[in-house]
């Protein structure tokens, strides 16, 4: 018998899907990470490790032909739209098995075919690309939605404030997703705006808009399957705040001297992987061995990823154009 309302709601499969997803995305970054301090990985290098409840939450309610748009905090995103970790981690080795052909890296991952239309570099550059997508989806008469992510600086953009109103007069169905991890890089929220409650941004709009805890995974579930039933229903998009935190630095350059280690100790006794395991635990979803199944077989991918990527080729030089001009033709680049 489940021990509360969260656990009857949700199956036993359903915990166990959460927990071995979650822990992938976190193995995976972890693993990146370490690459990173080898020098395998170049670059920008910009981890989701403690924010992972949020994409197990919309994947819950997302079918295969939805879309997801983020920032350059990508690579979980197209792994839980179903990319093979192999091919993300080769992008960040800069390898051409990678997912955008080694050129992209870590911040410009790209699979059409899942309907992940990237990382983007740019700070709220893609908010009216999420809003575009949905365009589309209702030009054509579908019932698909669009998850729009974006940090808590993004919402400083004037774009932001333009796809949201766009996105409410025209009722698109598309989500706007705030991951507010507290920190624009290293700016706290109280030091840029007189507004801390970011979903009450989406009132100047009359949207639907709502604060999520994002360290739990069942919240995060429940208010994307309501804001996506709202987007199928034709009755336009959502604003949802999750609040969540990134237990690593803004980039793996980035120390994050600017928080004690008091604050980050708190959000890791949240963590929602550890979470969604005592919810199984308690509920006897899984044995230890089943368990230790689960972790094997993550441990598995990951190590297998990195090893893709090792054997992976570096792009050569005379391929420098392919995937930038249309046409292979143009008579000037062999001036080059």
């Amino acid at each position: 018998m489940a021990k509360n309302a969260k656990a009857q709601k949700y199956s036993k499969e359903q915990y166990l899907k959460w927990y071995e997803e979650m822990l992938l995305y976190r193995k995976f970054e972890d693993k990146a990470s370490a690459c990173y301090i080898q020098q395998k990985i170049r670059g920008f290098c910009h981890l989701y490790i403690g924010q992972e409840a949020i994409i197990a939450g919309y994947e819950t309610v997302l079918g295969k032909d939805d879309s997801v748009i983020t920032t350059y905090r990508d690579h979980c995103q197209p792994i839980g739209r179903g990319a093979d970790p192999k091919i993300i981690m080769a992008e960040l080795f800069g390898k051409t098995t990678g997912i955008s052909r080694g050129r992209g890296g870590s911040m410009h991952m790209f699979d059409k075919e899942k309907g992940f239309y990237g990382g983007h570099g740019i700070v709220g550059g893609h908010i009216p690309l999420g809003a575009g997508i949905a365009f589309a989806e209702k030009y054509r008469g579908t019932k698909n939605v669009n998850i729009c992510l974006m940090g808590d600086g993004a919402v400083r953009q004037g774009a932001f404030h333009e796809a949201l109103n766009m996105a409410m007069t025209w009722k698109l169905p598309v989500i706007f997703v705030i991951e507010n991890n507290m920190y624009a890089m290293g700016t706290s929220v109280e030091r840029t705006s007189n507004v801390t409650d970011l979903y009450k941004l989406g009132h100047a709009y009359e949207m639907p808009s709502f604060a999520v805890n994002g360290m739990k995974v069942e919240d995060c579930a429940d208010a994307f399957e309501e804001a996506v039933d709202r987007a199928r229903k034709g009755d336009g998009p959502t604003l949802l705040e999750i609040r969540t935190y990134r237990y690593k630095g803004h980039s793996m350059s980035d120390p994050a001297k600017y928080r004690t280690k008091d604050e980050l100790n708190a959000y890791k006794d949240r963590d929602p992987i550890a979470d969604v395991l005592a919810t199984i635990k308690e509920n006897n979803y899984a044995s230890d061995d089943e368990l230790k199944a689960i972790e094997d077989r993550v441990k598995n991918i990951v190590a297998e990823a990195e090893k893709f990527a090792e054997e992976g080729d570096f792009p050569a030089d005379e391929d420098i154009y392919d995937g930038v001009y249309a046409q292979e033709d143009y008579p000037f680049i062999k001036e080059f």
